[in-house]
C-alpha cells in the first residue's frame, strides 16, 4: 500500500502536474478582490466561499491522470494479476491524489487569506474546513475519474458530475467560515466527509472492475 501510495505522489509531482491546482487556487484569490471591489468587509464576508470554491476546481483539475491513463497502460489490469485488490488501489489513488493537493492548498491559503483581507480567526476555521473536507474532495473526484475514465471527453463530464455532488462540502464548509460558533457546520463537513472517503474506494473499485470486464 505504501508503494502504491509513493507511486501515485511521484505520478502527481512528474512535470510539475501538482503545482496546477496551487497555482490555480492562488490565481482565484488574486482576481477575486478585483470582481468585487477593495471593500474589505465584503471580501473578508466572501472570500471564505470562494477560496473553498477554488478548493474545489483545483481538486478536479488532476481528474484526467488519476485512473485513465493507469487503465489504458494496462497497469490496473498487473496489479489486479498481482492480487491487489482494485479496493485497494482506490484507497491508494485516493490518498497519493489528496496528499499532492490537499497540505499545499492549506498551505496556500496563508497568503490567499491576506489577498482577502480574512481575519486570523476566519483564516483558522477555513484551515480547519480544509483539513476536514480535502479528503472528501478528493474522494469526490476519484469516483468521478474512475466512472468516467473510458469514456470520451471524460474532463468535461466529470466536471458535470462532480460539481452538484459537492454542493453538500461547500455549504458545509463556507458556512463553517462564516458561522464559527455553530458546531453543526463542522459536524455535518465532517460527516460528509468520511462518508464519502469510506465509500470512493468501493466505486471506484467496481467501476475499474467494471471497465476491465
Amino acid at each position: 500500500m505504501i508503494a502504491l501510495i509513493v507511486r501515485e505522489l511521484r505520478q502527481a509531482l512528474a512535470g510539475g502536474a501538482a503545482a496546477l491546482p496551487l497555482v490555480f487556487f492562488l490565481l482565484v484569490a488574486t482576481l477575486f478582490p478585483f470582481a468585487v471591489g477593495p471593500d474589505g468587509p465584503l471580501l473578508a464576508r466572501t472570500g471564505g466561499g470562494a477560496l473553498w470554491m477554488a478548493a474545489l476546481l483545483a481538486a478536479l483539475l488532476p481528474v484526467d491522470r488519476l485512473v485513465a491513463p493507469d487503465q489504458s497502460a494496462g497497469v490496473l489490469d498487473q496489479l489486479a494479476l498481482r492480487g491487489i485488490s482494485d479496493e485497494a488501489v482506490a484507497l491508494a489513488k485516493l490518498a497519493g491524489h489528496w496528499l499532492s493537493f490537499g497540505p499545499p492548498l492549506m498551505l496556500a491559503a496563508l497568503p490567499a487569506s491576506a489577498l482577502l483581507k480574512l481575519p486570523a480567526d476566519v483564516l483558522l476555521r477555513l484551515e480547519i474546513g480544509l483539513l476536514i473536507g480535502t479528503p472528501g474532495l478528493a474522494a469526490l473526484t476519484l469516483g468521478v475519474a474512475a466512472l468516467t475514465a473510458s469514456l470520451r471527453r471524460a474532463g468535461a463530464l466529470a466536471g458535470l458530475l462532480m460539481l452538484p455532488l459537492a454542493v453538500p462540502l461547500l455549504i458545509f464548509g463556507a458556512g463553517l467560515v462564516e458561522r464559527g460558533k455553530d458546531a453543526g457546520a463542522l459536524q455535518l463537513l465532517g460527516a460528509v466527509s468520511l462518508l464519502l472517503v469510506a465509500g470512493a474506494p468501493f466505486v471506484a473499485g467496481a467501476a475499474i472492475r467494471a471497465a476491465r470486464d
